[in-house]
């Protein structure tokens, strides 16, 4: 077996609860091997210019479309074309962050993209988990939810 080129920080699950704490919000994610930029579900998506500044607000729901919606305010740091897991590419707009997964804290990228119809509100692409080895058979490894 050949050697991992790096030294793993920590090993999670297929689905982890990880905390934004710049956003307020503490929700499920799921660990997506095939997507490269990680995504967080938002709706009513506007960005606006403030201070020689863009800025993007969107509301969030961390528990699913009956959960109460959650607004935010950020700083637009991108806007990418991405191409989803059936073959249809759309720009998104893309956020900056801070994440917190158990003892680990890192920025990570969310592009903002209407998840209310999937299962978990937030995906943890391989661009945030380039330290991270993914243990598929096992859940929440750094919390319950």
């Amino acid at each position: 077996m050949k050697a991992l080129p790096y030294q793993a920080k920590a090993v999670i699950g297929r689905r982890e609860m990880v905390t934004l704490p710049e956003l307020g919000l503490t929700l499920c994610c799921k660990a997506d091997t095939g997507a490269r930029t990680s995504a967080l579900h938002a709706e009513e998506i506007e960005t606006y210019e403030e201070d020689d500044h863009v800025w993007v607000s969107f509301v969030t729901r961390g528990g699913g479309p009956s959960s109460p919606a959650h607004p935010v305010r950020l700083h637009l740091h991108d806007r990418r074309k991405v191409t989803s897991s059936n073959g249809q590419a759309q720009w998104r707009f893309v956020i900056r962050t801070n994440l917190q997964l158990g003892e680990l804290a890192f920025p990570v990228e969310l592009t903002l993209a209407d998840r209310s119809n999937l299962r978990h509100p937030m995906l943890l692409g391989r661009r945030a988990m380039r330290r991270l080895l993914v243990a598929p058979g096992a859940a929440f490894l750094h919390g319950e939810p």
